[in-house]
Order: C-alpha cells, then sequence, then structure tokens
C-alpha cells in the first residue's frame, strides 16, 4: 500500500503528486523556520534521529534535502490552531501549522509516512528513509479528543503515563483524562494531607475479575505519583499539545480518602476508623459527609490540585472534574448531621444535598479562573454556566446538557467503554459488558441527531474511557484498548460520512498497516484474528451483556 494511502486518522484532503521521494540521509536538514516551530521541530529531531540515525541538522537555510517546519497565523484563519498542511517534493519537505499544535499534528503525519521503523528507538540495519511525495492538509472534527485512563483500580506507574502519552500523540489525541482518586485507591500527593498517600494509596489484596468472582490477588497493590512526578506528566503532555484532565472524585468514590482521614466519613452512621482503602468493585456506601470539615478538606487539595495542573498547560486545561456519579444516599438518609445539613439548607431529600455538593466546588473552582466537569449525574440539581458534562450513561446527559447550554464531551459506555469486550467468543479475556468491536466503534457518532446545529456547538468533543478493575497489568490495558482507540482516534479527527456509510473496509486496509506501526511501539493490542495465549484469562469470571447495547 502507497504510504500516503495509509495515514490514520484520514486527512481531509490527500493527494500523491507526481515525481519521485524525498530520500532522507546524512546531510539532511530539519530547520525550523520561526520561533513558534522550535518546540515541534526539537520534538521531530528526537524522534526521528532515534529512529533513523540519521542527525538532521538544525543548521542551515531553507533549500534542497531540508525538512522545513513553520507556523502560519494565515493558515489558523482558515484551519485552526490545530489544522496544518503537508508539502512533499523530491527533494524538500514543508510542514506548516495554523499553531504549534496543528505543526505537531504535521509532524505525526510525516513520521506515518516513513513507515512503520519510523516509530523504533534505534535504527535498523539497511533501511532507508524515502518521504513519499504528498500534498495534503487536514483540520481535526473535534477539538476535545480524549482518553481517559483509571489509575486507581489498578495504578499506573509514571513511566506508563508517558508511553500513554505518547500513543495519544501519534493518534492526534489531545486530552488525557486522569482518573487519580476512587475508593480503590488515591493516587496523588497532597502535602497538606499526607495520610492520603501513606495510607490511602494501597490496599491488602484485589478482587481478580468481576466483583463476583471468587479469585483474589493476596498481596497489597498501589502506588501514587509525587508532586513532581505530576508536574513532569504534565509538562511531557503540554509538549505534545496534550491536555491532563485530573480527577478528584466527590462525594462517592471516597473510601480511600475516608481511609485515610475518617472524620471525612459519615461517623454518626458507622465506624469509619474501621474501614480500609477497598479491595473489591462496584458502588461504595461509604460516601463523604456533607459538613464545613469536609468542604474545607477538599478546597485544600484542589488548591494543590490547580497549582499541579495549570490553566495554562494545554487547550483544555482549565477544567477540573470532579467526579460526582454513583453517590449512594444510604448513609445520608440515616445520618442525623446530613439530615441537619438538608433542613438547614432548605433542601428536598438526598440527591438536592448531592447537587449542593457539586455547587459548591463549581462555585469555588469559578472564582479561581477554572472550570468544572462531571459526570453527567452533576446535571441533577443545576450547575453554574461555565460548567461542563462528562455523558457516560449514554447520549442524553449530553443532550440534556447541551440544550440547557453547558459543553458536554460524549462519552456512552454502551459505545466507547473500552473495558467492555472486544468480542463474543469464549476465549475473550476476563468479559465485560457488550461487544464492541473495531467496527462498533468506527461507527460510533458522538453527535447525536436529536440536537440542533446550535445545540451540538456545545458538545466539545469526544472520549474513550479505559476502567481498570479487570486490567491488572498494562498489557491488559494495551489489549483493552487497541485497536479500538485507532478508530476511536479517526472518529474524533476525521470528518467522516453518517455511521452506516462509512468505509470500514477501507479503514481495515490501512489498519494492516498501522498494526506494524504499533508492533514497532510494543504495543499489545487484540489481534485481529483473536487473544493470543498469553492475552487470554481461562477460568477468571466477568460479567458479559447480550445483544446489541441499547441506545439511550
Amino acid at each position: 500500500m502507497h504510504p500516503t494511502h495509509s495515514l490514520i486518522p484520514a486527512p481531509r484532503q490527500v493527494s500523491g503528486p507526481d515525481g519521485g521521494s524525498f530520500e532522507l540521509d546524512a546531510e539532511t536538514r530539519l530547520v525550523a523556520a520561526d520561533e513558534a516551530a522550535q518546540g515541534v521541530a526539537r520534538w521531530l529531531r528526537g524522534a526521528l534521529g532515534a529512529a533513523t540515525g540519521l542527525p538532521l541538522s538544525p543548521y542551515g537555510a531553507e533549500g534542497a534535502n531540508t525538512i522545513t517546519l513553520s507556523v502560519d497565523p494565515a493558515l489558523a484563519a482558515e484551519l485552526g490552531d490545530e489544522g496544518y498542511r503537508i508539502e512533499v517534493t523530491p527533494d524538500t519537505a514543508r510542514l506548516t501549522g495554523g499553531g504549534p499544535a496543528g505543526l505537531f499534528w504535521a509532524a505525526q503525519t510525516l513520521r506515518q509516512l516513513l513507515g512503520p521503523d519510523a516509530y523504533r528507538c534505534a535504527p535498523l540495519p539497511g533501511r532507508t528513509w524515502p518521504l513519499p511525495p504528498i500534498s495534503a492538509e487536514d483540520t481535526p472534527r473535534f477539538a476535545w479528543r480524549g482518553l481517559m485512563l483509571d489509575v486507581s483500580r489498578h495504578f499506573t506507574p509514571k513511566d506508563g503515563v508517558l508511553r500513554h502519552l505518547d500513543l495519544l500523540a501519534a493518534h492526534k489525541l489531545n486530552v488525557f483524562h486522569f482518573h487519580l482518586t476512587d475508593d480503590q485507591g488515591w493516587r496523588i500527593e497532597i502535602k497538606r494531607y499526607p495520610k492520603l498517600t501513606e495510607s490511602g494509596s494501597w490496599r491488602s489484596r484485589t478482587k481478580y475479575g468481576h466483583r463476583a468472582s471468587p479469585l483474589w490477588e493476596d498481596k497489597p497493590h498501589g502506588g501514587f505519583y509525587t508532586q513532581d512526578d505530576i508536574r513532569e506528566i504534565v509538562a511531557y503532555a503540554t509538549a505534545r499539545h496534550i491536555s491532563v484532565i485530573p480527577e478528584i472524585d466527590i462525594p462517592g468514590h471516597s473510601q480511600a480518602a475516608i481511609t485515610a482521614y475518617p472524620e471525612l466519613g459519615n461517623t454518626d452512621v458507622i465506624d469509619t476508623t474501621s474501614l480500609s482503602v477497598w479491595d473489591t468493585w462496584g458502588v461504595n456506601p461509604n460516601v463523604l459527609a456533607p459538613t464545613d470539615n469536609t468542604l474545607r478538606f477538599y478546597e485544600g487539595v484542589l488548591e494543590e490540585v490547580l497549582d499541579l495542573f495549570p490553566a495554562g498547560a494545554g487547550r483544555f486545561s482549565e477544567f477540573v472534574h470532579i467526579g460526582g456519579d454513583e453517590c449512594p444516599k444510604d448513609q445520608w438518609k440515616q445520618s442525623p448531621a446530613a439530615q441537619a445539613r438538608i433542613k438547614e439548607l432548605g433542601l428536598r431529600d438526598e440527591d438536592e444535598l448531592q447537587s449542593w455538593f457539586i455547587r459548591h466546588f463549581d462555585h469555588w473552582l469559578t472564582a479561581r479562573g477554572r472550570r468544572l466537569i462531571g459526570w453527567d449525574e452533576i446535571l441533577e440539581g443545576g450547575l453554574a454556566p461555565g460548567a461542563a458534562v462528562s455523558s457516560w450513561r449514554g447520549y442524553q446527559g449530553g443532550i440534556t446538557a447541551a440544550r440547557a447550554g453547558h459543553d458536554v464531551v460524549m462519552c456512552p459506555e454502551q459505545q466507547v467503554y473500552l473495558d467492555h469486550r472486544q468480542d463474543g467468543g469464549a476465549d475473550e479475556p476476563v468479559p465485560i459488558g457488550w461487544v464492541r468491536t473495531l467496527e462498533d466503534v468506527y461507527r460510533f457518532e458522538p453527535v447525536p441527531p436529536q440536537l440542533t446545529s446550535d445545540e451540538a456547538r456545545h458538545v466539545l468533543g469526544t472520549q474513550a474511557n479505559v476502567w481498570t478493575e479487570v486490567m491488572e497489568t498494562p498489557a491488559r490495558v494495551d489489549y483493552q484498548a487497541y485497536p479500538r482507540l485507532v478508530a476511536f482516534a479517526e472518529v474524533a479527527w476525521s470528518a467522516l460520512p453518517a455511521p452506516a456509510d462509512r468505509d470500514f473496509a477501507d479503514f481495515e486496509r490501512r489498519m494492516a498497516v498501522h498494526y506494524r506501526r504499533l508492533d514497532a511501539l510494543g504495543v499489545g493490542y487484540r489481534p485481529p484474528t483473536g487473544p493470543l495465549p498469553w492475552q487470554q484469562r481461562p477460568g477468571v469470571l466477568g460479567r458479559p451483556k447480550d445483544g446489541p447495547p441499547p441506545v439511550v
């Protein structure tokens, strides 16, 4: 297949002009034509230099045997900051971005054109590096093109997070939603509350498989990121034009925090000092107490979070995710303190008490120039005008949010939860949820037809979510995410036709080349023929759901 016909995501316009290839060699220069292009030039020189062994000198004027990178504000007016153009002739290559981000995505396209071995970390003997003649113009469909990674249920060490960021960049995905806290572990160092990581980041054992499984991994599991780790992750992502969105879950999904600081829980209902970091899965009844002490505690947490995730570090870096989902109300119903708070605030019930919790932090973040985003349950009770919604229970939350004037990120579990199984076969490891094949993800449409064009403008974009309850190793995360995240990346970036009209056969042809890129990157994806023997988990209980998923 000609390299211009294997690009993923598919560009808006691409053609292969007549003429021979531009062969990179030891004399090829890689030059930034302006200051705005310097950062991308440094990244591209490092990536291609490692793979090819070529020096790609930054010195010298534009001319023959040169790759020239530039940023053109006039192009931004036409294609946006993330738009780009590439022109390759037999002796030059010119990459132009509407902004530095667009130039970076142009560099990702150039890397694909050089072939799968351009993704290796060291040169292979005897390789040559022809760039095919091409003229391409491209810009993304959606501004928010994201992946959520759950590092609470199973911890991903820092080097693994950096690897995921490189993989997102390679697929032109630009948002990394960092799920840092949950019942099963607190993963971010907070200086003023050291016990959050001293005791809240480790659990004594872990359920193996679905929560109904009789199997346990009887060894401690955990870990956390120091504040310097977080700063490094954010800087690494920013250099790749990826926004990192931290998630600090409230008021549910909080047993790890309550374990570390028992006064955060409903102490008039249960003995919170007896709790430990949760070792199994599901919706946990132990939620935060609606007290002033809890509010001040989480304000202190968020003060440090805002410093670690500054608003200028990426296009969507003003957002902070506060969860807001799956908060059982049983303890609040039994708690005299919670009932007194409901009465004091003039609320109708416990549902409105949860809304009060969310609105408090909505206003708190807004006052500091930040924007709250949460799972679609936060719609219940009303939001401040700047708040946004992650629509996970289906499309309906996003429809409601957009019609109310709130921005929304579409991530319906029925379509783009990548913990759901990829096939109905008996050898699929720990089968969870509905079957979502590569083709199913490729035919996912983020914008529901019920929205008018004005309402649809509130759809910032889309996101795939990776919940790691049954992904106990990095290899399991690779298997569940890839290759489906590749299809998702094309849905998020490319101007595709309606789902039924999408050319999946063409995508499969391009994937035949892209699998070799993933091989070079060391990604343990699910092969098209099914799981390899070491990717299977015989005897480990899952929870498959039969039939097609509902469209809700």
